[in-house]
Order: C-alpha cells, then sequence, then structure tokens
C-alpha cells in the first residue's frame, strides 16, 4: 500500500454516515490519514482550475466504511444441511481457515468491523488472539468468546450449557480472557411451523440482571439473543446493551428500547434467506416469509420511535453469506421506510457507536480517520453498488481489492 502525505478528492455524491441526506460535488482532502476538509465545490472545473492534483470521483459516490455487528466468522452461509452441521463443530484449523476467507469478504464490501455472535469452538476470539493485524485485511474483530444458554434450551451450536450449580454471574466470572462483550442466549429459535410462536425466557431476571452487572464491572457489554415480548422486555430491564433479532417483541418493547437507548440489531434478512433457499410452497417458506413480513413492520415502528438500530445480518446462518449480506439488510431497511442515507448510517455511525469504533469509522466528517468507500454511480445505485467498490481507503491508504479475490488467502488480523 502506498500513503500520499496529502489528498484531494473530488467526490459526485458524499454520504456522511450520520443519516442526513447525500451532498453532491464535494471536495475532501485528506492528510495524515485524516479528513482535513470537507466543502462544498461549485464544479469539477473550478477544481482543475486551481492547478492541484486530486483524485476524479466525480461519477462516484463516497460514503463512510461500515460494520456487521452481528456474524459467526467461522461458519459460511450454505444452505446444505450437513455441511452446515459439520461446520458448527470444526477443528480449530477450518475454522481459522474459514475466519480469513470471510473476513475477506466483509473488507472486499466496504465493511471494517464485525461484532461476532459466538461459536461452540470460541473459534473467533481465539482467531483474533493468535492472528497479528495484518493491513491487507485490517476487518476489526469484535468477539464474545463463551456463549452461555440454559441446559435443554437453544443455544450449543453457539457455546456451552450453564453448569449445574452455576449461575450466569458465577460464568461470566470466569470469562473468556480478551472478550469484547458478553452474549446470552434468553429465548429459542423463531419457529418456521408456527407463526409468532414464542419461547418463555431461558433465564430469570434476577439472574440475567445480575450477569450483566457482573459484565459492566468487568467493562465488557452484553448482546442478548432475544425473541418474543417477555425474553425482550427482561433483557432491556437487566441493562444489556442490544437486543440481537428481537422478532415479535411487540410495540410496547420498541418504545422501550427508545426510551433506554437500547440498540436492536434485527436481523431481518435472515427470514428472506429462508424464504429463498426452502422448499417452495412449503409451511416452513410461508411462516418463514410471515416472520419476514413482520420484522418489516416492526423497523418501520422503529424508525418512527426513534430505537437505536444498528446493522447485524446474522452472516454465517442459513443462506446469510458474509458481506453480500449486508447488501439485503440494507435493502431490508429500505424497503421499511429508511432513506438510503438512514438506512446507511445503521451500518456505519451507528453500529460503530455500538461497537465503541466512533472515533476511528462510521462518518467522514473533519478530524475522522479517512476510511471510506467509493462506489460506481449516485445514491440511486446504493445499497446494489457495494456489491463491486471501485475504492476501498482505510486511514487514508488505498486497499487493493484484488487481494480480496485470492482463493484460500488466510491473512487477517
Amino acid at each position: 500500500m502506498s500513503r500520499e502525505p496529502s489528498l484531494l478528492i473530488f467526490a459526485g455524491w458524499l454520504i456522511d454516515g450520520t443519516g442526513t441526506p447525500a451532498e453532491s460535488c464535494v471536495i475532501a482532502e485528506v492528510q495524515a490519514g485524516h479528513f482535513s476538509s470537507i466543502q462544498p465545490a461549485a464544479n469539477l472545473d473550478s477544481l482543475k482550475a486551481a492547478n492541484r492534483p486530486f483524485l476524479d470521483l466525480s461519477h462516484c459516490t463516497v460514503l463512510p466504511v461500515l460494520s456487521d455487528c452481528h456474524v459467526h466468522l467461522a461458519w459460511s452461509g450454505t444452505t446444505d444441511r450437513s455441511q452446515r452441521d459439520l461446520q458448527f463443530h470444526q477443528p480449530r484449523g477450518p475454522a481459522g481457515a474459514a475466519i480469513s476467507g470471510n473476513l475477506e469478504r466483509h473488507l472486499a464490501h466496504g465493511i471494517l468491523a464485525v461484532r461476532d455472535g459466538g461459536d461452540s469452538g470460541n473459534h473467533a476470539l481465539r482467531f483474533k488472539q493468535t492472528h497479528p493485524r495484518n493491513p491487507y485485511v485490517p476487518v476489526c474483530i469484535r468477539a464474545a468468546g463463551t456463549v452461555w444458554h440454559k441446559p435443554g434450551r437453544y443455544g450449543s451450536i453457539l457455546g456451552p450449557a450453564l453448569p449445574a450449580g452455576k449461575t450466569l454471574a458465577d460464568c461470566l466470572r470466569s470469562a473468556s480472557p480478551g472478550a469484547d462483550h458478553v452474549k446470552i442466549v434468553n429465548s429459542g429459535l423463531n419457529s418456521l411451523a408456527v407463526f409468532g410462536r414464542q419461547t418463555p425466557p431461558q433465564f430469570e431476571y434476577v439472574e440475567l440482571r445480575d450477569a450483566v452487572n457482573t459484565a459492566a464491572r468487568a467493562g465488557m457489554p452484553v448482546m442478548v439473543h432475544a425473541n418474543g415480548v417477555r425474553a425482550v422486555r427482561e433483557a432491556i430491564e437487566a441493562g444489556c446493551r442490544s437486543i440481537e433479532h428481537g422478532y415479535f417483541m411487540g410495540r410496547e418493547n420498541l418504545e422501550y428500547l427508545a426510551e433506554r437507548r437500547v440498540y436492536w440489531v434485527p436481523t431481518a434478512y435472515s427470514m428472506k434467506a429462508y424464504v429463498r433457499g426452502l422448499d417452495a410452497g412449503t409451511i416452513e417458506q410461508e411462516t418463514a416469509r410471515r416472520n419476514y413480513d413482520h420484522q418489516v413492520e416492526q423497523l418501520a415502528h422503529a424508525r418512527a420511535m426513534g430505537v437505536p438500530i444498528a446493522l447485524g445480518t446474522d452472516a454465517g446462518g442459513f443462506g446469510i453469506h458474509h458481506g453480500s449480506s449486508c447488501i439485503e439488510e440494507l435493502r431490508v431497511l429500505v424497503e421499511a421506510g429508511f432513506p438510503v442515507e438512514e438506512a446507511l448510517a445503521c451500518a456505519a455511525s451507528r453500529s460503530a457507536r455500538l461497537l465503541g469504533l466512533q472515533n476511528e469509522i462510521g462518518r467522514i466528517i473533519r478530524g475522522m480517520p479517512a476510511s471510506f468507500v467509493v462506489v460506481r454511480g449516485g445514491i440511486s445505485s446504493l445499497p446494489g453498488s457495494l456489491e463491486s467498490p471501485a475504492m476501498i481507503f482505510v486511514r487514508g491508504e488505498r486497499v487493493p481489492l484484488t487481494r480480496y479475490v485470492t482463493p484460500g488467502s488466510a491473512f487477517h488480523r
């Protein structure tokens, strides 16, 4: 990679990542890896007249690098059931190779940070700890480490069941060293047989609250897998940082999320992936379709209420491919009534804040690190144009995209 001491950019359109409307004809200057100035330009001719070298992106849109707040790096999005079963329990070697490839896929779609939701082997956390940062795939991993669930309930593919005689708080006191956050499974999966079926919370409220407080004392936020009214309500009351999935939580819980400023990571595309991947005409496909439609309705209500929404895809789930699923999740937000700039804010500044990276990525403003994506075309080409970005810059350095299509490459952070 090469670093320019000063880089002048003319952008045909610029999205700053905060949700405000896009601007056209913008000049941005990058110095020492940071945006030193961002200002409107009358037109391209005015910049040419200044007789300064510049990067002509007049037919492109510039936007911040993105984050995916819910992924499973050790898994792929295959719909082959036997392959899925194998990867749920794969050893460290194959898992590491899968993680490397998946990180490349994220960066190739403009994603510079991911929050991992766990796997039964703690592979994502171990990978982060054993692989030094590589400048060619500088994707930041936020890893949960051990993910806990109640014996006899959903969660074995993510981590161990709570040992007999131990509370959640007990287990968190000896949590995985180096973990960035805690993940707790507090409900079951969404049914593909009965529309709207809700499962009871896995943990009593007091136990969940004590676990969240224990994590807070260790400086770790808590992400909670929760679907259904009661499971979501108790997770919010317990003080969690984010609700993952949140299907069928209801309007009162949406209002509570807005009031308490708790993030919602809706992973809505996961149900559309089922619609696309299941056999046509089956009850499972129809239920998935209804689940999806209901989640889109909840998203529309959440936007009106001001719920903090961070984009997460559940990449690695059934039919949910790393990197490209971010585009699909953005399309869901647009379908729910979000302007494209606001949808992108859910994947940019809002996701960055959830991950504690708000001073590193997610906004194109003066003083921020110059980490951004260049896509061909105007605003109307988004989010689809993220499928094949023209350029990606990280702290003012252009990253060669050809590295991301090398089969079997295994560099990362």
